[in-house]
């Protein structure tokens, strides 16, 4: 009967009765007598060695009501609120449910901590490594919320997003009611702001209801009240975190892509970090418990903790990821969007999104830039900025390296590259201020070796490794040390390349002023000689030097000329350019026989120059240089500066006024199709006309009745170059390494295609005139020849045909 007594007791304390099957009420809440009885009951049962299953008795009565009674009727009663419309009374009726909740498990909370000071008191035995108060707040989840219903989800969110933008209103109007006069935005970022809201419009900014139906310090309440019912249950986290994680990130995503998307000139993370401050501030009002209390306290400190770093996490991530997809268009409005690259910059040293970054990157760049509808200067000119964005975003230049790569591949590709970038070093180009602002650089880096080794540079503890997906093959100093020019000379590997089309650019150039003047020139090559050294510009320093000298030369002349008899002074005045030879690009090779005068005129001038510099001759270059010539007709006088073959077309017209096309075509040695475009120019000035087709007779007199013919004008005979194009130059360059080759096939009978090529580079690729020829250009051009059947190619090796002399 004692023992009876006692369990009795005990359990009708721990549990409510309704638990137990019995219908009588609990009894009133005990004082010290009370809790003197219930050890006293526990005191019998220890005498039976009992009380080691109280703990799992009272577990299993709670698992069991649990799941009986207590959760089929909370989710009931949620079941009952799911069709509710309105917002406000669907926010109390949740409140109901989860009050009823706590009503039911308040008895077995209350037990609980009775218990558990039991067990500290080395009254009961416990219940192993996990805590009795553990296992009741796992049982809580477990049996409770194992799984919710969409509609349950959906709710729980409804009320903590309502209380979020309320709780930002208020905090936005506490601000301004301290602060009238500094406000953080604008007035427009006020009335963008989604959960702000601005102005003073017919609903509430918190509730969304009318002003007069504002609901907003009710539903704060309703949220306090929930919270502390939450955290008296120990489910908190368990039932609100998936609704504050959702909020708090579509709240981030809103805000950045309305505040910060495509907005490149600002820096935005000083201003998320102050909202990031007021969401930590609502946060705290769902964790952190308004009653002071040192223990709930810590662990809800720890808990905050970790939600502000989760929250800031997030929204490095968020923002580097709309940055990294942005990037093509921070790249093209550098340097206006530095501020874009240093917000990036700060992110991704928190985040680990380099990856994503370089597959992105290239990605836009091969989608966007790298395709044959964009111009090459267009091109260059993005790289260009990519290589100040990009080291800006890493100076160790490896983000350059690696994301740019598809760009260094494809402009070697393009035919026009190099003479676009030689273009742009000397201001030349569209849009070409950087390459030349660059090329002006006081201190600029030198081409000529390079840094090869880290040991060379500053002092031990300034060095930085690179990062983890640099280049292991490159030198790291070489890699932050270079610049535009030496980024964009690396494309191909050889500053040959560039040389030669400056040369080609230089001398096009000095041949078309005409003037002898070329001080910008000079300053161009001297800022070359710092970039590439003086051997290498050594040619176009004697370009220069021609130049000089011719100007010397045709004052000279002029002066001599001056002191004869008008009858013995040449017919009309010649000026002449003197080229050396060796030192000048191929020029333009054309056949053009010019009337007697001329030559006359030229012979004599070539003997006056033998005069001046012995042992010397001139070889004239017929069709190159410019005639400033007088077309007198019977009614109009014309003044023109045409080239040597429009001007003798015209001039041979003095003998004849008709010529056909045939007889001017033999006369001259010029091809007839060839002719044929040169005649426009007369045609188009009103000359010459065309009648019948393929005669021209002279129009003395011009003819106002007559309807005026459009005259087209090849666009070629427009600034044409002096210098022999690049396919010209190509051939003739590799019709000299034939000759070597038959040499080299005659002397050895057979060589392989490697070491024909390792022999060309020692031999003849030496100099400036003859640029490189690599192995595949090579095994093409050997190709051709067997195919052309003056090469055998068998057995690996290359051979002549035994009929070849």
């Amino acid at each position: 009967m004692e023992l009876s007594a006692a369990w009795h007791t005990l359990s009708t304390a721990l549990v409510p009765p309704a638990a137990l099957g019995l219908a009588a009420p609990r009894p009133e809440a005990a004082g010290p007598l009370q809790d003197a009885e219930l050890r006293a009951a526990l005191d019998v049962l220890q005498c039976y060695d009992l009380h080691s299953i109280v703990e799992e008795w009272f577990i299993e009565v709670l698992q069991t009501d649990l799941q009986a009674n207590i959760a089929p009727e909370f989710w009931n009663c949620i079941s009952q609120y799911e069709n509710t419309a309105e917002e406000p009374q669907c926010a109390a009726l949740l409140l109901d449910a989860f009050s009823l909740l706590k009503c039911r498990l308040e008895p077995y909370l209350n037990s609980l901590e009775l218990l558990e000071q039991w067990t500290k008191a080395g009254l009961l035995l416990g219940t192993g490594a996990q805590t009795l108060q553990e296992k009741v707040y796992t049982m809580f989840k477990a049996i409770l919320f194992f799984s919710t219903t969409k509609s349950f989800q959906e709710m729980i969110q409804q009320f903590y997003s309502r209380t979020f933008r309320i709780y930002m209103r208020q905090w936005k109007k506490g601000e301004d009611g301290m602060n009238e006069c500094e406000s953080s935005m604008s007035e427009t970022e006020q009335e963008s702001d989604p959960e702000e809201g601005g102005g003073e419009g017919p609903l509430c900014a918190g509730c969304s209801s009318k002003r007069e139906q504002c609901w907003c310090p009710e539903a704060m309440e309703q949220f306090q009240q929930l919270n502390d019912i939450l955290r008296r249950l120990n489910l908190l986290e368990r039932v609100s975190a998936d609704a504050v994680t959702t909020i708090l990130h579509r709240m981030i995503e809103e805000r950045m892509e309305q505040r910060c998307r495509g907005e490149y000139e600002h820096s935005f993370l000083n201003e998320f970090q102050e909202w990031i401050e007021k969401v930590i501030g609502w946060l705290s009002r769902v964790f952190l418990q308004d009653g002071p209390s040192a223990q709930s306290s810590a662990e809800a400190s720890s808990t905050l903790k970790r939600w502000r770093c989760h929250v800031q996490r997030f929204f490095y991530r968020i923002y580097a990821s709309m940055r990294i997809e942005e990037l093509f268009s921070i790249i093209r409005d550098f340097p206006e969007s530095k501020p874009a690259v240093e917000d990036l910059k700060f992110c991704l040293e928190r985040t680990n999104q380099r990856q994503q970054l370089l597959s992105s990157l290239k990605s836009a760049l091969e989608m966007r830039l790298l395709h044959p509808g964009v111009n090459t200067s267009d091109i260059i000119t993005l790289y260009i900025s990519a290589i100040k964005a990009l080291r800006e975003l890493d100076p160790s230049m490896v983000i350059l390296e690696v994301a740019c790569e598809p760009i260094r591949k494809y402009l070697r590709t393009r035919e026009d590259t190099v003479r676009q970038i030689v273009a742009g070093l000397t201001g030349d180009a569209e849009g070409s201020g950087d390459l030349a602002n660059e090329l002006s650089k006081a201190d600029p880096v030198t081409l000529e070796n390079g840094q090869e080794s880290d040991d060379d540079i500053s002092e031990p503890g300034d060095w930085v490794p690179d990062p983890v997906d640099a280049d292991p093959g490159k030198s790291s100093s070489k890699r932050r040390s270079s610049d535009i020019i030496s980024l964009l000379v690396s494309i191909y590997g050889s500053k040959d390349l560039f040389i030669n089309e400056y040369r080609t650019l230089l001398a096009d150039r000095l041949l078309h002023q005409f003037n002898y003047s070329a001080e910008r020139e000079i300053r161009n090559v001297e800022l070359l000689k710092l970039r590439f050294g003086e051997a290498q510009m050594h040619y176009c320093e004697v370009m220069l030097k021609d130049m000089a000298d011719s100007r010397r030369i045709n004052a000279n002349i002029r002066d001599e000329e001056e002191k004869l008899p008008e009858e013995e002074r040449p017919p009309f005045s010649l000026v002449a350019v003197i080229l050396s030879s060796e030192f000048w690009p191929p020029l333009k090779e054309e056949k053009l026989e010019l009337p007697e005068q001329v030559k006359e005129a030229m012979e004599a001038y070539s003997k006056k120059y033998e005069k001046l510099k012995a042992m010397r001759t001139l070889n004239w270059k017929y069709h190159l240089g410019l005639v400033s010539l007088d077309v007198e007709l019977a009614d109009r006088t014309l003044s023109l500066s045409v080239s040597p073959v429009h001007a003798a077309i015209i001039l041979h017209f003095q003998t004849k006024s008709t010529w056909t096309l045939t007889e001017l075509s033999e006369v001259l040695k010029v091809p007839v199709t060839s002719l044929k475009r040169k005649m426009t120019l007369w045609l188009q000035q009103g000359v010459l006309r065309e009648e019948p087709e393929g005669t021209f007779t002279v129009i003395e007199e011009e003819q106002k009745d007559q309807v005026e013919k459009v005259v087209l004008i090849d666009s070629d005979e427009e600034g044409d170059s002096a210098m022999a194009s690049q396919a010209d130059q190509k051939e003739e360059e590799l019709q000299l390494f034939w000759t070597y080759i038959q040499a080299m096939l005659t002397n050895l009978e057979s060589l392989s295609l490697e070491r024909i090529h390792s022999m060309l580079k020692m031999f003849v690729m030496t100099g400036p005139v003859v640029t490189e020829i690599d192995i595949q250009e090579l095994q093409g051009f050997l190709q051709k020849k067997v195919r052309d059947q003056q090469l055998i190619y068998s057995g690996g090796v290359y051979r002549l045909p035994k009929n070849c002399n």
